[in-house]
């Protein structure tokens, strides 16, 4: 019995909201005015795809799988890094679920926004390799005198466009993912 308040840059691009329609939502703020609380949702923030994942993958709400890092660009495109706690337990092939059911409920959710689920990795190289997926990666090289985190990612010619994505999009996720330029 409260309303709640979704600004312009919490709204997804592609979305078009009626009165009465059921949509989910992330809280992100809430603030004690004179009137009472006001609350504040949002539809693009990535704690909503972490949540709509936990509503979804058992193994997500019980902590057998963990998700390390989300990098979103609302309504285009999500890349999500998952590990698991347990050995025997495939953190990408339960989070994407048989046929990919688990991952497709929430991009139904989300409109049709794409997702990628990756394999987060203890060595640097390797997540980075795994981030930049579907492109397959050759080499990943550290650039050590500068201060920066950055890496120079080698592929080959004829997936050059594959690794860099549309606009850019795919490089520039998994750099946020991963933390290095």
């Amino acid at each position: 019995k409260i309303e709640a308040v979704l600004g312009k840059s919490d709204q997804m691009p592609n979305e078009r909201y009626e009165a009465h329609d059921h949509v989910k939502v992330y809280v992100t703020k809430v603030e004690n005015n004179a009137k009472g609380p006001q609350v504040f949702v949002s539809r693009t923030a990535p704690g909503l795809v972490k949540r709509l994942f936990e509503q979804e993958v058992p193994e997500i709400f019980d902590g057998t799988v963990e998700i390390v890092g989300i990098a979103r660009e609302a309504g285009d495109r999500t890349k999500i890094a998952v590990r698991s706690t347990n050995p025997d337990v495939d953190a990408v092939g339960t989070t994407v679920g048989p046929r990919g059911s688990r991952v497709q409920a929430v991009v139904s959710e989300l409109s049709g926004e794409n997702m990628d689920v990756v394999q987060w990795e203890e060595d640097a190289s390797d997540y980075i390799a795994n981030a930049l997926n579907p492109a397959q990666v050759i080499a990943v090289q550290f650039n050590d005198e500068d201060n920066e985190r950055s890496a120079t990612v080698i592929v080959p010619d004829y997936q050059l466009s594959l690794a860099v994505g549309k606009k850019g999009q795919n490089a520039r996720l998994a750099a946020k993912l991963t933390g290095f330029k």
